[in-house]
């Protein structure tokens, strides 16, 4: 099943943003992960350990919004206003990988690869491009990918 969510990306108050959006629209965040929850390969700054990896707040039956604290090892950008969001297309099935590797392969042709397509400690591939409009896709895919929206 493919999913599009968006992502926001926040220098430092992405808790306080979502619980400001939680205030407004309801409902129960389905995941919170913090940095210090990462895997061991990743280096989290000192003071960096609270900050949000990935925070998944529903606002519909069908649709998230998401998010995360900009940090040395997400960072593929500078966050500025105006970048500070990307759609995020999940294909979560057992033809995922070999669709988002399509998907990925047809954006790059014509964009700028932010992060290249590779395997990713939570499942699947995931790449991240900038395309020729300025619009930023995050693509995941993968028989084992999560929809935090599920």
């Amino acid at each position: 099943m493919k999913t599009a969510n968006v992502y926001l990306t926040f220098n430092g108050n992405c808790e306080e943003a979502f619980n400001y959006y939680k205030s407004i629209f309801g409902g129960e965040f389905l995941m919170v992960e913090r940095q210090k929850d990462l895997p061991t390969e990743f280096s989290v700054k000192p003071g960096d350990e609270n900050k949000i990896y990935h925070i998944c707040l529903p606002i519909s039956k069908e649709t998230c919004i998401q998010g995360a604290d900009c940090t040395d090892f997400l960072s593929h950008r500078e966050i500025v206003f105006g970048n500070n969001f990307s759609i995020n297309i999940n294909i979560n099935s057992t033809t995922g990988e070999e669709e988002i590797t399509k998907i990925y392969n047809d954006f790059a042709k014509e964009s700028k690869v932010l992060m290249p397509l590779k395997k990713v400690f939570w499942g699947g591939l995931y790449g991240v491009v900038l395309d020729k409009f300025g619009v930023i896709w995050a693509l995941t895919g993968g028989e084992d990918t999560e929809d935090c929206c599920k």
